[in-house]
């Protein structure tokens, strides 16, 4: 365990003042709970029940081989941005990290598209437990009425423990984050040994393409439209994001050079094997694909026609606290970022988010906002489905975005990266970066098809928002007004 001494957090406080900033967040967050905050975002629950149905239905069972793919890809771009974590461990993530190594213009550009992509994100999610989950688990018919005013509540809720207690928001979330792990762990060896001995295991579903046509199955697709194979790496692409929040918590965090880049990649690797052997166990155990793509809860059905309702009734249950956990910690993240930008003073109303409260020790006013743009989005989206889906589209394609840019940065700037000895990538430097960059490039070009044609016009109109905000900016502060602080520290730290 880090060491919580006053001496250890004496010196965490005088590394963050070499960024030109005081401590004004408490140091409470360790080991578990960093891990915690990265595995909660990805959350393998909440990704796996809500897109293996769509993965049923654009790829078939067979599209679950692109699962360990995805995840090699994320690990090594996890390995990157741990990388710059360990060497910028101030809250903000991808804004201080671009706004420092490459200029603060294209910092406040990727800061705002990762506030965008986070202020989406917990709507879709939270939706997802009125709309989905809760009208399975209760037996009751929903309406986009009774899913709105749900959700909303559900908000509220997370809001409430972000703004008045961050230790309790921890122990919340490291409390789900263990049912999690212990659940989806014994749920998964459950179907696979009762699957076995009932006889139930259907090994060819496997590699059964369902009722996707085999004919041009394996195709790359044209300019507007990815082949079926293709579209099975959304299960990843969509679940496995999000590791990286542990670091918007580094002025919290006990020693975050060595303790948040660990986290992350720790979360993508305990997802990605935890979640692919439940990927192939529920495959295994799922009777006939077709019928079953066909279902709006295809993983409920498979449990509850292989271990019984009362086991299905658990997973749902699971699923909600699950969500619920994922929901929270991704309002911890979009409070902080926006807390980070507010003090440097490059967001909208800064005079006030800027502020820590003195009673509770949390960005309070940053999360009343937070909760404010949460409200009025699932107020405009609540009764479309078809703006969820975009929704949707729009959470998995900006981190897609968010971690290219930021890659790319990396590969620019890695000769001049000065080594800690805490979290340094050594010779295996290249072959990461090689990954990475070549996942991150397949991965965008999945987001050409036509479906995410309205995903990517929200993009368009969250930077165009963003853009003119920055153009008010320059014009008002000039170039110069945009600098980091303590810019120079860091500067001259890359140039030795």
């Amino acid at each position: 365990m880090p060491d919580p001494s006053p001496r250890s957090d004496s010196r965490d406080s005088a590394e963050l003042a070499q960024f030109g900033y005081a401590q004004s967040l408490e140091r409470r967050t360790g080991r578990f709970a960093s891990f915690a905050v990265a595995f909660a975002f990805v959350s393998i629950a909440t990704g796996i029940f809500t897109t293996y149905g769509a993965v049923l239905n654009s790829s078939g069972p067979v599209g679950i081989w692109t699962w360990p793919i995805a995840v090699v890809g994320q690990l090594a771009v996890a390995f990157v941005l741990g990388a710059l974590a360990s060497r910028i461990p101030v809250t903000g993530y991808h804004y201080q990290w671009m706004s420092r190594l490459a200029n603060p213009i294209l910092g406040w550009i990727i800061g705002w598209i990762s506030f965008t992509f986070l202020a989406i994100v917990v709507v879709a999610v939270d939706y997802t437990i009125a709309s989905t989950i809760l009208p399975v688990l209760l037996d009751y018919e929903s309406t986009a009425t009774i899913a709105w005013v749900m959700t909303a509540a559900v908000l509220v809720i997370q809001a409430l423990l972000v703004a008045f207690s961050t230790p309790w928001a921890e122990r919340v979330n490291n409390s789900l984050v263990t049912l999690e792990l212990v659940g989806m762990a014994l749920l998964t060896v459950l179907l696979l040994v009762v699957a076995a001995v009932r006889g139930d295991m259907d090994f060819s579903n496997l590699f059964s393409k369902g009722a996707v046509p085999a004919e041009g199955f394996w195709s790359f697709g044209d300019w507007t439209s990815a082949g079926p194979w293709m579209l099975g790496f959304l299960l990843g692409a969509f679940t496995i994001v999000g590791f990286e929040s542990a670091a918007n918590l580094a002025e919290e965090t006990h020693d975050p050079e060595r303790v948040v880049p660990r986290a992350m990649c720790n979360a993508v690797l305990a997802s990605g094997v935890l979640g692919f052997v439940f990927l192939i166990a529920v495959t295994l155990a799922a009777g006939d694909p077709v019928a079953l793509a066909e279902s709006g809860t295809p993983i409920a059905d498979v449990i509850n026609t292989t271990l019984g309702s009362v086991v299905a009734t658990l997973l749902l249950l699971m699923v909600v606290l699950a969500i619920f956990a994922c929901g929270l910690v991704i309002m911890i993240t979009g409070v902080r970022l926006t807390w980070a930008m507010s003090r440097d003073e490059r967001f909208p109303g800064w005079q006030q988010w800027s502020q820590i409260s003195p009673r509770f020790h949390t960005p309070f006013k940053a999360t009343l906002l937070y909760l404010a743009l949460a409200q009025l989005i699932l107020a405009i989206f609540a009764h479309s489905e078809t703006a969820l889906f975009t929704l949707f589209s729009a959470a998995t394609l900006l981190p897609a975005v968010m971690y290219a840019s930021t890659v790319v940065l990396y590969l620019v700037k890695r000769t001049s990266l000065p080594v800690n000895g805490k979290f340094d990538l050594g010779k295996w430097e290249i072959p990461i970066l090689v990954v990475a960059v070549v996942w991150l490039a397949f991965e965008l070009a999945l987001f050409r098809d036509a479906a995410f044609k309205q995903a990517w016009a929200y993009v368009l109109v969250m930077v165009a928002i963003g853009a003119a905000y920055l153009g008010y900016l320059l014009i008002r502060r000039g170039r110069a007004g945009l600098t980091m602080p303590a810019m120079a520290s860091i500067d001259a730290e890359l140039r030795e």
